[in-house]
């Protein structure tokens, strides 16, 4: 037989993002622009004494490495689209990357929190001059940062409101970093401005805690959702409802098993059991079933079972 006579029933398994290059440009600028402030506030952190300066130095630099690992993650994603090893495509690559940032998030948190201790303890003068202008830089460079990626993330957040969970979490997980990045910069502005002006020097650390509380609650609700993904654990409940509905619509006909996962950002894979006494052309359920749920339904297999009950029975 030959191939184009298969053509209705030959697919590719390519469930990416389409915004993915776009994304891969604006974020690649976000990391060498935070990759050169982390080295000018780590330097000018050590030199003027400021754990709030130094912790937002690093909290940049792993920002700069979980930026980069988002970046990887979606060109693996698209080099591997087509290798058979994936059984349903790489769509998935998205939500662990997203899962991976979460983890970096909370390891961030946990370091600021530790550093933020040994300053309580162990004070140190504070070069308050020096510290709030690389600061001030940080904090330019971190505005920018978060203007470059808002537009693509407005969008995601957007489209979350219309199916919810359905959002690139490598994305999000890159946005958060750079968001996290932001806050930093942001109390330890603060925590310099009271220092200088007011005296009150240990501000400086306990704004630390301030800033990992926020980080961790950011990275956990995006374990959460990734996770979810991860572990097809996601609710597709009002999906579930629309599939059964349309089938058993047709007289004589009873879904007996139906599942629904996500395959990628925009892409979902569904196996349905129907029980009948007339059965249609398996082509003909999956063209109905495809049409649902905004046209996401990408994989769908329909398993076809003939009744021997009664009609009245279904």
């Amino acid at each position: 037989m030959a191939r184009h006579d298969l053509a209705p029933w030959l697919h590719r398994h390519e469930f990416l993002d389409r915004r993915d290059e776009a994304r891969q440009r604006r974020t690649l600028w976000v990391v060498w622009l935070t990759l050169v402030t982390m080295a000018l506030e780590i330097f000018f952190g050590y030199w003027t004494g400021s754990m709030a300066l130094l912790a937002d130095g690093w909290h940049m630099g792993t920002h700069a490495a979980a930026l980069a690992l988002a970046i990887f993650a979606w060109r693996y994603a698209r080099r591997q689209a087509d290798n058979p090893r994936f059984t349903f495509g790489t769509g998935k690559v998205s939500a662990l990357g997203g899962y991976t940032s979460a983890l970096l998030l909370g390891i961030v948190a946990f370091w600021m929190i530790w550093e933020s201790v040994l300053r309580l303890l162990h004070p140190e003068t504070i070069a308050y001059r020096e510290a709030l202008l690389v600061v001030v830089i940080g904090l330019v460079v971190n505005l920018v940062s978060v203007w470059l990626l808002r537009g693509e993330h407005d969008h995601a957040h957007g489209h979350e409101h219309a199916h919810e969970g359905e959002q690139d979490h490598n994305f999000q997980g890159a946005f958060l970093h750079v968001l996290a990045d932001l806050l930093t910069s942001v109390l330890a502005l603060a925590a310099l401005l009271c220092g200088a002006w007011l005296g009150w020097a240990r501000l400086d650390p306990l704004m630390g805690f301030v800033g990992a509380a926020l980080i961790l609650y950011w990275g956990a609700g995006l374990l959460r959702a990734s996770g979810r993904i991860l572990l097809d654990a996601e609710d597709h409940e009002e999906l579930s409802r629309e599939i059964i509905a349309a089938l058993e619509s047709r007289p004589d006909h009873k879904v007996v098993d139906l599942h629904i996962w996500r395959l990628g950002v925009e892409a979902y894979g569904c196996i349905v059991a129907l029980l009948t006494h007339r059965p249609d052309s398996t082509e003909n359920y999956r063209r109905q079933i495809s049409a649902l749920g905004d046209g996401q339904l990408k994989h769908v297999t329909v398993e076809i079972n003939r009744c021997v009950c009664d009609a009245e029975s279904l």
